[in-house]
């Protein structure tokens, strides 16, 4: 009985060594608590805030945000922003709140390029790598990366598209967006010097601002027409809702086709105007592409990896003759079709 009782604790202990063996270090390693027990090992957690959330553009990046970690595996994005883009004061408590939080980095995109400086400061200082992205930030703070499109580049692509659809001459109006937005102030400005290259074409207005919605861009576009609307051949708007609101003004006023827009940011209402002669040129980004290499940019930092000062996503024109393009209709329905 007794050699019978050996051998079972024999046998039975093979089956634990080959259960052991079988169960070993797995691909996600196995974290202990300060009990002693085993658990999950922690996610990342990655904050990504945009300069607002409502808009097609922002909800763009976060499908791309979403994709990286969902590759990467392990990573949790925590999506928060103001909803409105010139709220300076939410952005910063964001932030601040995400700090407090003690995520693993964060991701932002500045809706000033002054007013975050502090919280970024603020953000490295406690141990949290900061990856800015589509707009830039003042000098100062020691950020992995700036993950964005070229926007002064964007922007003499909008001068050469405008020249193009007004025949090289008449005069235009540049609406800007809202003041220290950095990434606009590169489009504004390199509109402006894009058009030294056609001495017959005039900026007639370059100084009134649309805002941070199609509501306030529509009645600055609706003054600004009473006072060029008889002698005008083009506007450029600098963003989305900029040239949402002048697409809803020129249509109202019957100059949708005289007038000829030319917008930087693709919407729905945007994208049918191509169809229909009432938009030029749409200057589009990659969105998701920024939100994708913005997150794998802070997660490879965060494991030692080292990143480029600045990566470039691209920039690109739609127009009514390419707007059916593989790589055109990519990115004017970016969250659809990736």
């Amino acid at each position: 009985m007794y050699r019978f009782l050996q051998a079972n604790v024999f046998v039975l202990g093979l089956i634990l060594v080959a259960f052991v063996i079988g169960c070993g270090p797995s691909a996600e390693p196995i974290a202990t608590n300060s009990g002693g027990g085993a658990q999950e090992t922690k996610s990342l957690r990655i904050a990504v805030i945009p300069k607002g959330t409502s808009h097609e553009f922002w909800k763009s990046v976060h499908f791309g945000a979403q994709k990286a970690a969902d590759e990467l595996g392990n990573i949790e994005i925590i999506w928060r922003g103001p909803v409105v883009e010139s709220d300076t004061g939410s952005q910063i408590e964001v932030v601040k709140n995400m700090i407090t939080m003690q995520v693993d980095g964060i991701v932002l995109a500045p809706n000033q390029k002054g007013g975050l400086v502090d919280a970024v400061d603020e953000s490295i200082g406690e141990g949290i790598p900061v990856v800015i992205f589509d707009s830039g930030l003042d000098e100062g703070p020691e950020i992995v990366s700036y993950v964005a499109t070229d926007n002064y580049k964007g922007g003499q692509m909008a001068a050469k598209q405008m020249a193009t659809a007004i025949g090289d001459k008449g005069n235009v109006i540049l609406l800007r967006y809202i003041a220290g937005s950095e990434s606009t102030e590169q489009r504004e400005q390199g509109f402006l010097d894009g058009l030294e290259d056609y001495p017959n074409i005039k900026v007639v207005s370059s100084d009134q601002r649309g805002g941070d919605n199609t509501t306030s861009s529509k009645e600055k576009v609706d003054q600004l027409l009473q006072t060029y609307g008889d002698d005008l051949a083009g506007i450029f708007a600098v963003c989305e809702p900029n040239a949402n609101g002048t697409l809803e003004s020129l249509r109202n006023a019957g100059l949708n086709k005289k007038v000829k827009l030319i917008a930087f940011d693709p919407s729905d209402a945007l994208t049918e105007a191509l169809t229909d002669g009432s938009c030029s040129g749409i200057i589009i980004q990659d969105p998701v592409q920024m939100g994708y290499q913005a997150v794998k940019t802070i997660v490879g930092s965060i494991n030692g990896e080292k990143a480029e000062p600045f990566i470039s996503t691209g920039e690109y024109v739609a127009t009514p003759e390419n707007m059916n393009d593989e790589e055109s209709l990519r990115l004017l329905k970016p969250s659809i079709l990736e």
